[in-house]
This record gives structure tokens, sequence and C-alpha cells, in this order.
């Protein structure tokens, strides 16, 4: 398969992330939206590192699994930030019982 296809579909996946970490209020489909993000730019790093092995494929006898050990660590940040951001929002939601994000400038002062 081409990458032109892997890269529309980043593309895609990044955009609608972008979309809707702009356009929603609410703080779990923020989150939600940054995920997006990152797997579509993990998707690349996969497909990056397989074109990458395909053209070194003659003179090399690695797997090409550098873009995979890339999105491992990637996900495993990913995985962190979503932990610490879904107990942020939960202790938020107790306190002032909305996930609003346009509700949280109130904290500023």
């Amino acid at each position: 398969m081409p990458i032109n296809y892997y890269i529309v579909l980043a593309l895609c996946l990044f955009t609608i992330g972008v979309v809707g970490v702009l356009t929603r209020r609410n703080a779990i489909v923020v989150f939600m939206s940054v995920e997006l993000m990152l797997n579509s730019v993990n998707l690349l790093l996969v497909a990056f590192s397989k074109m990458h092995h395909a053209a070194k494929a003659a003179t090399m006898a690695s797997a090409g699994a550098d873009g995979q050990i890339f999105v491992f660590f990637v996900m495993a940040v990913a995985a962190a930030e979503v932990s610490v951001g879904l107990a942020i929002i939960v202790m938020l939601y107790r306190n002032i019982h909305t996930v609003d994000i346009n509700f949280l400038n109130r904290l500023k002062h």
C-alpha cells in the first residue's frame, strides 16, 4: 500500500482531533481529541518506519521496529497523561459539578 494513503488517513484523523479540541467544551471530549491526534502521529511513525525499512531491506537484516518502539513510548506517555487528566477532571467534577471547560475560567481568580 502506498505511503500516501497513510498520510491522508493520518491527516484526516489529526484534523478531526484539532477540530474537536478547538470546538468542544467538554473536557472528556477534548481529551479524546488529543488522543486521536496522538494516534494519527503513531500511525505516521509506523508507516514511515515501514517505508524506511522497505528501502533498506536489501542491505539490513533488522525487522524495522524503530517506529514501533517510538509508538510504544508515545502510548505509554499518553496513558500517563490520560490518567492524570481524568483524575483532575473527576476532582473538578466533584467540586463544581461540571466538566465544561469555559466554566473553569472562574478558577483563575
